[in-house]
């Protein structure tokens, strides 16, 4: 175990440690044996993974909803539903066989989660925040989402080295959507040890 990993459990989650725990297993073995994470990523579940998803967490206002779409096998909704207890997380997800898997995991863990099956750009509602990690390029994870945020709610985006060309590619190629944006952000977070996380927001005119 590193050092920030035995820094970052407790930091982060708290009273869920033991569920933070079970989770990386749980990838670890019915993650990889469904499908749903690569099948060498085993000694990588918390690094490549848990870890990659807590800088999100730190960006999100005390008792606030959100939608994780595409949420896969629950990065980052699960890893946010067990760092921050205090807000209401809904996983979206299209295929079923995903579905499957998060309700049992929700299930396991004993967290409230919601599990809702469908597509973003057809699923209603309105949240404080919705949030994606490795569902599309930001044009179009932003067409498919921008009606899931209400207003005063911000897009929230893990994004990798190209952030800010995906960012600039956004502007031009969804203007109407940026006409609601009232503010735009790449955040650069540092946690510990961990690479440098980078998350853009789009915050929507309130």
């Amino acid at each position: 175990m590193s050092v920030s990993r035995e820094t970052l459990i407790p930091t982060y989650f708290g009273e869920r440690q033991e569920e933070v725990a079970r989770f990386a297993e749980i990838l670890a073995t019915w993650g990889i044996d469904r499908g749903l994470v690569g099948p060498k990523e085993g000694d990588r579940i918390w690094d490549r993974h848990i870890a990659n998803c807590i800088p999100i967490t730190t960006l999100l206002s005390e008792g606030a909803s959100i939608l994780d779409i595409g949420s896969g096998a629950g990065l980052p909704g699960i890893v946010i539903a067990l760092a921050r207890p205090d807000v209401k997380v809904t996983l979206l997800e299209p295929l079923q066989r995903r579905i499957d898997f998060l309700e049992e995991v929700v299930s396991e863990l004993g967290i409230e989660v919601s599990v809702k099956r469908g597509r973003a750009e057809s699923f209603k509602g309105g949240f404080n925040y919705v949030t994606a990690r490795a569902v599309a390029p930001l044009p179009k994870l932003a067409t498919v989402s921008w009606h899931l945020v209400m207003g005063g709610g911000s897009l929230l985006a893990m994004k990798g080295e190209g952030a800010v060309a995906e960012l600039e590619a956004a502007k031009l190629e969804v203007p109407k959507i940026f006409k609601k944006v009232a503010h735009s952000e790449i955040h650069e977070i540092t946690l510990g040890e961990l690479p440098i996380a980078r998350v853009i927001e789009l915050k929507k005119a309130g």
